[in-house]
């Protein structure tokens, strides 16, 4: 008698596929697998730490060099229209250099600038005693935390290009082209007898630039008898002073005044330009209307 029992229908555990358990078990390798790639490798960061700081690096350098910087005010010169003398919070500025890509300064601007070899220094900057103080430096610089270069003023725009430039009238006002200027930012003053200077008149691509804390302020008065005449070259001019970021009691914008009266002018002209440059699109198209007519 034969131990051997033919196959049935009972050899077949229900539920059971063919197949079904092999592909179970490839189901959790792979799911193994996938969690494997899904998990970070160790010390991925830290290899890509230094790519990182490399790229932010180069994106400070280029809106720094182009298109924002943050400057500190140490001197009192601009007092009180930018904080900086002794004792003081000193201010944090943004500077804006995007508005001098393809134009140039206007009377009023507040304006950051390298100042010509002949000009003395406001502040005293201790110089980096090495690479790591100086690269330190340099980023305290960009985000207005540290004193800015020894060369580096932040004036008012008073005369551009072709402007006479003199103090004073019977009022004591400077004149420009023998027009007295409105400038009510003034903070003290000097006494109206040490107040003369001038005629100067402003050469081309060049600036006659003075600080708000005129009794306080070595700018071109100071410097009119050097080879310059007193002004700034337009291609020193770092970028305007746009913002106050710091301290935050005194944050706001920094607008230019209009200290010559030139305004007027300027918003009569820029209403006829949007109106031309409204009035072509509608000559065009009526112009097709009418041709399709025909």
């Amino acid at each position: 008698m034969s131990s051997d029992r033919p196959g049935g229908p009972a050899d077949v555990v229900p539920g059971d596929e063919p197949g079904k358990q092999e592909h179970t078990a490839d189901d959790g390798g792979s799911s193994r697998r996938s969690r494997r790639r899904g998990e970070p490798k160790k010390g991925s960061l830290l290899r890509e730490l230094p790519v990182l700081l490399l790229i932010a690096f180069v994106l400070a350098l280029v809106v720094k060099s182009f298109f924002v910087q943050a400057f500190f005010i140490p001197s009192g010169s601009m007092e009180q229209t930018l904080h900086g003398c002794t004792g003081c919070t000193g201010d944090r500025v943004l500077v804006n250099k995007v508005p001098y890509w393809f134009g140039e300064p206007e009377p009023g601007e507040i304006v950051v600038f390298k100042g010509p070899d002949t000009w003395t220094p406001e502040v005293s900057v201790a110089q980096p005693s090495n690479w790591f103080s100086g690269a330190l430096l340099w980023l305290g610089r960009t985000v207005g935390v540290a004193p800015p270069s020894e060369d580096d003023f932040v004036k008012r725009v008073i005369g551009t290009a072709g402007q006479t430039v003199q103090c004073c009238d019977a009022e004591g006002r400077v004149t420009v082209d023998g027009q007295p200027l409105d400038e009510p930012y003034i903070f003290e003053d000097t006494p109206i007898e040490s107040r003369p200077f001038g005629p100067v008149t402003v050469p081309e691509g060049r600036l006659w630039v003075m600080g708000d804390h005129r009794s306080a302020s070595a700018d071109s008065r100071s410097h009119v008898s050097d080879k310059y005449g007193g002004t700034i070259g337009v291609d020193d001019v770092i970028g305007k002073a746009a913002v106050i970021v710091w301290p935050v009691s005194r944050f706001g914008l920094l607008d230019g005044s209009d200290i010559q009266g030139t305004e007027a002018g300027a918003s009569a002209v820029v209403p006829a330009a949007i109106g031309l440059a409204g009035a072509v699109p509608v000559a065009l198209w009526r112009r097709r209307r009418d041709s399709d007519l025909d």
